[in-house]
């Protein structure tokens, strides 16, 4: 019984990554409408500056997250006035292609700056990156795993805490309903979303920071990231951060009970039961007005 508990448990944790790297993802599309290509890049960005303060330094990766968040914020900030804002202007796929561009353009400035060579922040914080705890019928739960799952969760619930019960989060929530609406009632939506853009800038510093923590990372490594990222948003359903928690773990127990039948079932299990999930969301129309399916009507024929 054990050897199928454990795989599920792991796929739990793992789940916990999945949804938190998710979380910047689904803000930005459930307050904007837009999905950031540049989302995985962006948060190995964010791994490789807390790697130079980290190595060059020897900043803790937790401390250095007091620098790197508030950068990761103004880079959200700017990337709303500078990129988001004038390129939705023209049209609904130009954002996307506005953010593939970027993608492009920080993975080449990686690798030019950084080399091909991987680079991990588990040496930096000690025994988290491999310790664990005993929970009996030799199964183990790492620490490093049950503290991602705690940040993701504590990430969520104060997100959804964020918008539902503070003045900004439902003047950002109003934005994104009607952002014509929001302004004749003095709400200026250029500025909200720029804030909502720093806020979703900050959660994929925390899930570049755990990146660099659980595994290598490379210039070139923020396209898988964005991969998860989008599966897990899909798999949850877009429009709630919390559906976001349920599609990550989802994605996780799918891939570990997948590579308990082969190697390569890790990532291919993960990929139909998105691919399975995406088909029948679409075929019943799960995906409500303003979601996935919604979106994918308003492109241009």
């Amino acid at each position: 019984m054990s050897e199928w508990i454990n795989p599920v448990l792991q796929g739990v944790l793992l789940g916990g990554y999945y949804s938190l790297i998710a979380c910047g993802l689904a803000f930005m599309f459930q307050v904007m409408r837009i999905i950031n290509l540049a989302h995985g890049s962006l948060a190995v960005m964010a791994g490789f500056a807390l790697w130079v303060l980290a190595d060059r330094f020897g900043i803790n990766p937790f401390l250095s997250l007091v620098a790197v968040l508030p950068a990761m914020a103004v880079a959200g900030w700017i990337l709303q006035r500078a990129v988001l804002d004038r390129s939705a202007r023209v049209g609904i796929l130009v954002p996307i292609l506005a953010t593939f561009g970027l993608a492009v353009v920080i993975d080449n400035l990686l690798f030019q700056h950084f080399g091909a060579d991987t680079r991990s922040l588990a040496p930096y914080i000690g025994s988290l990156s491999w310790s664990s705890w005993p929970v009996g019928g030799g199964l183990y739960v790492g620490k490093l795993a049950a503290l991602i799952f705690a940040v993701a969760v504590g990430l969520l619930v104060g997100l959804s805490l964020f918008l539902s019960r503070t003045r900004l989060g439902r003047a950002i929530r109003a934005t994104a309903e009607d952002p014509d609406t929001a302004g004749l009632i003095g709400i200026n939506a250029r500025r909200v979303n720029a804030v909502a853009t720093a806020i979703a800038m900050v959660t994929v510093g925390i899930a570049g920071m755990f990146l660099g923590m659980r595994a290598t990372f490379s210039p070139y490594s923020g396209a898988a990231q964005l991969i998860f990222a989008f599966e897990a948003t899909v798999i949850g359903g877009p429009g709630s951060l919390w559906r976001t928690l349920g599609g990550g773990i989802v994605l996780g127990v799918s891939q570990t009970v997948g590579a308990k039948f082969s190697p390569q079932g890790f990532l291919i299990a993960g990929h139909l039961v998105f691919l399975v999930v995406l088909v029948a969301r679409v075929s019943l129309g799960s995906f409500r007005v303003g979601g996935l399916t919604a979106w994918l009507r308003r492109l241009p024929a």
